[in-house]
């Protein structure tokens, strides 16, 4: 470990003198706060701020990170106070060194709730200033390097941390060398010995690849020389966690894997990449389907290189990645290779540290959108691990979203507006499910409608965090907003029997009663009735407590309009139909549901005021209503069709058959049609009859 001495001679290659002084400062004051402190490695423990430190400047950050990384465990470890390091140091510093304490708090193989609260400190230390999540980084770099004196239990837990945490954000900010360390490091961790025997594999392949390379290094060397390119070219090894990764997911042997041989061409200029990429056509036979160019359109994280495999000599394939040397330092290093000074507060963030902050900014939106930490943590980890595709708005604007997404994730990434309101969608101009998954290069357009709602099917295929967190937020919102309202229509129903409404009641009264409930407003106690939790009359005696404790008599039945959206369904036991005679029981949580008045599922219930209410059609009621008939007929050639036939020309649609032959003439059909009432299932069943062969039709209640 190089001493501070040392250390600052390495900064001033890239900081002004009262900055590196600075450094210098921050690492005595940590020295002395840390004084008598030892690692578990028995070492001093100033020597790991130091190597956190180092790790940063190899990434040339400034100065007030270098001065976070040296105070990093100072408030945790030493119990000095954050506006003692604000006085020493000036309000960022001790802003940071808060940050990165606060995520030190986290313990990720706690409950899942615990963990995702911690998820969300972080959420909130890195909108205020990105630098935190580096120093973080760089901390637990640092610890990963210097694991083996602690515990295996211990050991694990960190490694399993580390990779399910730390290497996706790091691959999520572009960091790919601090990447590859975590995943190397942690499944050296987790999994000593398949580690050490993939690194002994690799080590055996190098030998007797070498010659191969060096023939392939020459050919592509000479080949740019031939055209008069300037470029360096690379042998790439792949890293020990990858090949692991590959041979699991696409269960491949670890020859196949080595069989491709990875090579990368740095350059001067971008001009210069797609001259390169012409040339190495040339020379070996691109293969099909392979080229990516990632400089045109970047991928999330901002890294940018072309990609190419090639047929080489004797058909080994090629690999080949084409960049700049600014791409290069921008693959390796991510964010904090285009570090942008603190210096001017007006400069706006470009490139990569754009990227970053738009995605803590999305991070964040989804955090407050989100119910609960855990729904949280579930959209981030989404999050963290994009596959991306690429796609194109009407105007031409490149989305980049993750692998598998569909139009609706599309249209939440363009606006969350345009999300909620989303009916329908166009892919390349032409009409195509919101379910379906998009591929690079299409063009999405989204049709929208005003006072169009997002449907809870979305939930089923929608892929990224944003849209799922959205879908879910606006479900929630409106299913209070219909709970409320039949709440209200419940609540005044049983007034209506003491000649009461919501309205007339003392405002006193309604205060009283909700603090008993501990509720803050009517609207809680009304959307507490519409899905079933508290029960219209114990509410209503509760709230007229004062003018006498009577029952409340019968108003006649509450209106059903089917318009009462998510809080009102109707039971799959008897599938009830407009005109039929029906009840609603109250289900926690569910709000109502209605059932035919003779279902045998609620008979024990059945005249129960605080379980069933009675129920009644409205004239103006909407809707298409399941009806479950059963057909016995004789057996005949194209019988399917003829019950089609007969349901479609009384306006009637099937949405289910199954069919039983009950001897070799006899066939009993199950029939799910959709109807709008009992007239109409009237209709249908009149069409049926009329059919050759058939027996008897009966409608299934139970």
């Amino acid at each position: 470990m190089p001493s501070i001495d040392a250390f600052a001679d390495r900064l001033s290659g890239y900081l002004d003198n009262d900055q590196v002084n600075l450094v210098r400062r921050a690492y005595f004051y940590a020295e002395q706060a840390h004084d008598g402190q030892r690692r578990r490695s028995g070492e001093a423990y100033v020597t790991h701020p130091l190597a956190v430190a180092n790790i940063l400047a190899d990434m040339h950050m400034d100065h007030q990170s270098l001065m976070a990384a040296m105070l990093h465990d100072v408030i945790e470890d030493t119990g000095i106070a954050k506006e003692a390091l604000n006085t020493q140091f000036g309000e960022t510093v001790a802003e940071l060194v808060d940050g990165v304490s606060k995520l030190t708090q986290m313990n990720f193989e706690t409950k899942a709730e615990a963990q995702a609260e911690n998820f969300q400190k972080m959420a909130m230390a890195m909108a205020r200033d990105i630098r935190v999540i580096l120093v973080k980084l760089a901390d637990r770099l640092h610890n990963m390097r210097t694991l083996e004196v602690l515990s295996g239990e211990k050991r694990r837990r960190i490694a399993k941390e580390t990779l399910e945490i730390y290497a996706p954000i790091a691959n999520r900010l572009g960091m790919h060398s601090m990447r590859v360390e975590f995943e190397d490091l942690g499944f050296k961790a987790m999994h000593p010995m398949r580690s050490e025997r993939i690194r002994a594999a690799v080590r055996r392949a190098r030998g007797n690849r070498k010659e191969i390379v060096n023939k392939i290094e020459e050919s592509l060397t000479h080949c740019l020389a031939r055209e008069g390119l300037e470029g360096e070219v690379l042998g790439r090894e792949k890293h020990i966690y990858g090949i692991y990764q590959k041979m699991r997911g696409k269960r491949k042997a670890f020859n196949e894997i080595m069989d491709v041989y990875a090579f990368r061409i740095i350059v001067d200029k971008v001009d210069t990449c797609y001259r390169v990429l012409g040339a190495v056509h040339n020379l070996y036979k691109p293969l099909p389907g392979r080229f990516k160019d990632y400089i045109a359109i970047p991928k999330a994280n901002g890294y940018q290189s072309l990609h190419t495999t090639l047929f080489g000599m004797h058909g080994v394939p090629i690999e080949i990645q084409i960049r700049t040397r600014e791409m290069e330092e921008m693959a390796n290093n991510g964010i904090a290779a285009h570090w942008l000074y603190k210096s001017n507060e007006v400069d706006q963030p470009k490139g990569t540290h754009a990227r970053a902050r738009q995605w803590v900014k999305g991070v964040l939106e989804m955090q407050q959108r989100a119910g609960n930490s855990l729904e949280f943590i579930e959209s981030v980890k989404i999050d963290l691990f994009p596959d991306e595709v690429y796609v194109f708005t009407p105007k031409g604007r490149i989305m980049e979203l993750p692998k598998g997404s569909t139009a609706v994730d599309f249209a939440y990434a363009v606006h969350t507006d345009v999300g909620n309101t989303c009916i329908a969608c166009r892919i390349n101009r032409r009409l195509a499910p919101l379910s379906q998954a998009l591929e690079s290069g299409s063009t999405v357009e989204i049709v929208s409608a005003p006072g169009a709602r997002p449907n809870p099917a979305w939930l089923n295929f929608v892929v990224t965090g944003k849209a799922r967190t959205h879908i879910r937020h606006a479900l929630k919102l409106q299913r209070r907003s219909e709970s409320i309202s039949l709440g209200e229509r419940l609540l005044n129903k049983v007034l209506a029997g003491f000649d009461s409404h919501l309205d007339k009641l003392l405002p006193e009264r309604v205060q009283a009663v909700l603090g008993e409930y501990r509720l803050e407003v009517v609207e809680d106690l009304l959307e507490d009735i519409g899905l079933g939790n508290r029960m219209a009359f114990v509410v209503a005696r509760r709230l007229l407590a004062n003018d006498g404790e009577q029952l409340p008599s019968a108003e006649g039945p509450l209106a059903i309009r089917g318009t009462e959206g998510l809080v009102l369904s109707y039971a799959k036991c008897c599938t009830p139909i407009p005109g039929d005679p029906i009840v609603g029981h109250l289900s926690a949580g569910k709000g109502m549901v209605v059932h035919l008045d003779s279902c045998r599922n609620i008979g024990e219930i059945r005249h129960n005021p605080e379980k069933c209410i009675q129920l009644s059609w409205a004239k103006d009621v909407v809707g298409e209503f399941n009806v479950e008939l059963r057909i016995e007929l004789e057996h005949q050639r194209g019988l399917i069709a003829l019950l089609a036939g007969s349901v479609n020309a009384a306006d009637g649609n099937i949405e289910k058959i199954s069919m039983d032959e009950r001897d070799g003439r006899i066939s009993v059909v199950q029939l799910v049609v959709s109807v709008h009432d009992r007239v109409h299932l009237a209709r249908v069943i009149k069409k049926l009859r009329a059919l050759k062969g058939v027996m008897r039709i009966t409608r299934v209640k139970a």
